[in-house]
């Protein structure tokens, strides 16, 4: 018996959904609080833009290897445009 999965693990980020408090929910603390802080001061045509880029931020921070991205930025190796990162993590939420 082999305790390897017979199918392969999806490793598909899974999409958070488009409402404020799904989005709240998937920051940490501090973004949280901020996020929570635009979306409420924002009148009523900016509150799906703060959501939309807010929403990104939560699905960067979902994507495999975020933490290893997140410090090769630091150190200025292996860098990638931000427009193909996102890109990237749009296709993988599928």
């Amino acid at each position: 018996m082999s305790a390897q999965p017979e199918h392969p693990a999806d490793s598909r980020v899974h999409s958070i959904p488009h409402t404020i408090n799904a989005i709240g929910d998937a920051l940490s603390g501090e973004q949280r609080a901020r996020f929570y802080g635009e979306v409420l001061a924002a009148e009523e045509d900016d509150v799906p833009g703060v959501m939309r880029r807010w929403w990104r931020a939560a699905m960067l921070d979902r994507a495999r290897g975020a933490d290893t991205s997140r410090a090769n930025a630091a150190a200025g190796r292996s860098l990638v445009a931000v427009e193909d990162l996102l890109n990237q993590v749009e296709r993988q939420a599928g």
